[in-house]
This record gives structure tokens, sequence and C-alpha cells, in this order.
């Protein structure tokens, strides 16, 4: 059995769940971690787009877009936004959907790409999600973007060259094509040793569950390959 767990997770910066399940999980793999201490995660974050036809040049907020793209009634827009700001308090999380500028996600997600080959992709993620929920910050903006990367430990020429880089564009859309061929149809998804899935933002306990039960299966199978010998 050996002592790393690779976990893939699917998520878009514009999703608050995703946000919410990336405070989970780290509790998670906290609480794991107490138990096997001797265990190694491999964590890597893959691109979501939940709404790609979102206009680049869309002038509005969360509420805005809700209504008048997703068709819903503004009451129930800003119920169901005032449920899911009291619910990411409870993990810590400040959400200010009446700041929130709602755009297009994809030159974020090439940041990510960017990121993770300079090996701070967690780094990039947290401090993306915060400027996107908390502090409105305009994610479509190569300026901001470029900022925004300097702070995570990116040069900030090598985050505006990305935002047009075509190789990042093409890591954004495998992303994506491989989260369809597994099925996924929403986010978050995490996905452990490429075997065992859990959609959505579960709880700390269910996710140090989930790598428990990872540690589990590999015991089982090498049992199992031991009594067949």
């Amino acid at each position: 059995m050996t002592d790393t767990i690779r976990v893939d997770i699917w998520s878009d910066i514009a999703c608050p769940w995703c946000y919410i399940g990336k405070r989970r999980f780290d509790a998670g793999t906290a609480l794991f971690a107490q138990q096997h201490p001797d265990v190694t995660l491999e964590v890597e974050s893959h691109s979501y787009e939940l709404s790609p036809d979102t206009p680049e040049d869309f002038a509005g907020d969360e509420i805005d877009f809700l209504v008048k793209h997703k068709g819903m009634p503004r009451a129930d827009v800003e119920s169901m936004l005032g449920q899911m700001t009291e619910l990411a308090a409870s993990e810590g999380l400040e959400y200010h959907f009446d700041r929130l500028q709602h755009v297009n996600t994809r030159r974020a997600h090439r940041l990510l790409h960017l990121a993770k080959d300079r090996g701070l992709q967690p780094e990039m993620s947290e401090r993306l999600f915060a400027a996107y929920f908390t502090e409105g910050a305009n994610l479509a903006d190569a300026d901001v973007l470029a900022a925004l990367a300097a702070d995570a430990g990116l040069d900030a020429d090598d985050a505006r060259a990305a935002l047009t880089d075509e190789e990042y564009g093409d890591a954004v859309d495998r992303d994506i094509t491989r989260a369809r061929m597994l099925g996924v149809t929403g986010v978050p998804f995490f996905l452990f040793d490429q075997q065992y899935s859990i959609p959505g933002a579960q709880t700390a306990e269910i996710f140090a569950d989930a790598l428990g039960r990872v540690l589990q299966l590999r015991e089982q199978a090498t049992r199992e390959e031991a009594t067949a010998e």
C-alpha cells in the first residue's frame, strides 16, 4: 500500500458551493491527517465552467445575472443568496453578493493552470475565491487578475501572458472534457484515487471518511492479491 492518495477536484471560481466545499474539504483533510499522519495527499484542482455563456462584458451583480439570464424572480434570488451568505458565514467565509461582479471565469481558470505549473495552485485558488465572493473584484479584468496572481506568489507578467496563452486555454478545455466523461454535471466534484467520487460540498467528516475508505479499499485489494497468490 502506498502512502499517497490522489484527489482531483473540479470547481468553478464563480460557484458559491465550491468555496464552501473547499473549506470543508480542507477541514476534512486536517481531520484525516490527525488519524493518518503517515499518509500524504496529492491534490489537484480542475476547471469547470458553470456558466460558459456568460458574456465577457456582462455588467452587473449576481442578482442581475440570475434574474435576467436565468429567469428567476428577484425576490427568490435575494432569499436564496441570503441563505447562502448565512451558510458561508458558518464556514468562516464572507459572501457579499451585493458587490459581486458576475463574469465569465475562463480567464481565471487559465490562471489556475499557470499556478499549477508553478506549484501555487492552492494559493491562487484561495485568492480568486476571496476576491470574487468577498471583495467583489472583477475577475474578467486583466489588471485585476495580474494583481491577484502576484498576491498568490506568481509573476504578474507571466499571469498576463497566461490569459491569452492557448496552451492554458486547451488545458481548461481538457479539464471540462474529462469532467464530462466522468459524468460530472455540477461542482464541486471530488475524485479520490481515480475510483471513488463524492459530489457536492459535503461535511468535513464525510471527506475524512472518504479518504479512510480509500485506504480500506487498498488494504482489501492487497489482501485479495495475497490470497490469489
